[in-house]
């Protein structure tokens, strides 16, 4: 494969069909994506290769966003208490994601870049430290949980019925938070190998479990016990736990790119480390924008339950829409990991560019559907004036900045799969930390815009760091990443 740059301002030059690779039937390609393949992401037509990655990733959060909205909706059947107690917690739940995921960024750049490189034994020794990693990390969380969880509630502005009721789900949460780094870690170590269709698998397992039990652990209906808000914690915590022995079970009896086996099972100091290391910044980034979410939170709370029931089930309904889109972009992390690791630096850039229009071309449908029907799509979900009212507008700001937005998501992953985790650190800090918070409470305290205030402050922030994300993205400094 030749080098030239031209190939990153035309991608469709690197997308070609050659002569030897005859374009397969649609049908048989889903097959593949949906089975999962050993092809090499490397050497394949580079369309195929993002469509085979893309698609399971794509259904694989499809689901995982769908669970989200189930979740919420049987939540509300109990009242904007309960709903602002989901919603608190996650505001403490979203510090862990960051942890998972900017562990998991990490995991998915080294684990592409071996095998891209081919040394899959280095590869499954960077599994087993990535877990040894994700269990040591989860452990403080769980303990803050359990034995602090009103008090955790309470400092989120909680009112009387979430601190004396709704703790046991923020207890079972944040006291069950292993299942969930496990998910994300094990599952970027699949992406990163190639084996999306395996992370894909796993998610279908573990949130359809949710999905079942949700309703029959709230509501107790026949010999079900009605526990609930603490129900749909419990339901969550039994389909992520039984997701994570899949995912073990899977691992180690081997994918199609990546297996571990008993031998690998020790401490590597040194490879702990550069895991550690590379994700560091993905932590980072990831931090800087979930704390910039619980500021967000707190000045919502200070509006009202119903302001922050009412942004609750909105980000709700953004991550059912979203997670197509957040799937495509993982696909550019692997096909970046993979082919830095293989030398097609040219070849990374043009996955990114592919997968970029597709992503702005399905957000910029997504931006018409919240324009168009904010209304009623918060109304499948509360009947409360008011909730209806803070949701509708936060879809409906929102969607003006969705035509940048997919830039910006395909373009941090590229920097992530390269292995940069700093830049991304750098950029949010500035337009989430020293932008969006400060912006979002002049707004909506000083000039009394109250959670029309935070909706603007969100959108001026989000829309700038993803036109300046997209612009140094195509100077093309992480190309020289090493990891």
């Amino acid at each position: 494969m030749t080098h030239d740059s031209s190939a990153a301002q035309s991608p469709e030059s690197s997308a070609a069909e050659p002569a030897d690779h005859p374009r397969q039937p649609l049908w048989r390609e889903l097959r593949d994506a949906i089975r999962g393949t050993d092809a090499d992401y490397t050497k394949i037509p580079l369309r195929r290769a993002v469509f085979l990655l893309a698609v399971p990733m794509v259904l694989e959060l499809v689901l995982e966003s769908t669970f989200a909205v189930v979740d919420i909706f049987f939540v509300s059947k109990l009242g904007p208490s309960a709903v602002a107690t989901v919603g608190l917690t996650e505001s403490y739940l979203f510090l862990l994601y960051a942890v998972a995921m900017g562990l998991a960024m990490a995991v998915t750049a080294v684990v592409a870049r071996r095998i891209g490189e081919g040394k899959r034994e280095e590869a499954a020794f960077t599994a087993v430290q990535a877990i040894a990693i994700a269990l040591l990390a989860s452990i403080l969380p769980a303990l803050a949980g359990i034995f602090y969880a009103q008090d955790l509630l309470r400092l989120m502005g909680a009112d009387a019925w979430s601190i004396e009721h709704g703790y046991r789900y923020t207890q079972w949460m944040l006291g069950g938070n292993a299942v969930i780094m496990l998910l994300f870690v094990i599952n970027a170590i699949f992406r990163g190998a190639g084996d999306a269709a395996i992370s894909m698998r796993v998610l279908w397992l573990s949130n359809g479990l949710n999905i079942v039990l949700c309703p029959l652990l709230i509501f107790g209906p026949g010999p079900f016990p009605e526990w609930g808000i603490e129900g749909a914690a419990i339901a969550t915590c039994i389909g992520r736990g039984t997701g994570v022995l899949y995912q073990l079970w899977v691992l180690f009896r081997g994918g199609k790119h990546i297996r571990v086996t008993m031998a690998q099972l020790v401490w590597r100091g040194a490879m702990l480390w550069n895991i550690v290391r590379t994700s560091l910044g993905g932590i980072g980034q990831m931090i800087v924008a979930m704390t910039a979410w619980i500021f967000l939170m707190r000045i919502l709370a200070a509006i009202g339950s119903e302001a922050v029931a009412g942004a609750t089930i909105a980000i709700r309904i953004m991550m059912f829409t979203m997670m197509p889109a957040w799937g495509m972009s993982n696909a550019a992390a692997t096909l970046v990991g993979q082919n830095l690791g293989a030398g097609h630096a040219d070849r990374a850039e043009a996955s990114v560019w592919h997968i970029g229009w597709y992503n702005m071309g399905y957000l910029v449908l997504v931006s018409v559907l919240f324009f168009a029907f904010p209304q009623q799509l918060v109304g499948i979900f509360s009947t409360d004036p008011e909730v209806i009212k803070v949701g509708s507008e936060w879809l409906r700001i929102l969607s003006y900045s969705f035509f940048i937005y997919g830039w910006w998501m395909v373009t941090v992953q590229a920097f992530n799969g390269a292995g940069d985790t700093i830049t991304p650190t750098k950029i949010n800090v500035v337009f989430f930390w020293l932008i969006q918070i400060p912006l979002s409470y002049w707004l909506a305290i000083h000039l009394g815009w109250k959670e029309l205030g935070v909706f603007w402050g969100v959108f001026v922030s989000e829309t700038s760091v993803g036109a300046f994300t997209l612009w140094l993205f195509t100077r093309g400094r992480w190309k020289n990443a090493k990891v």
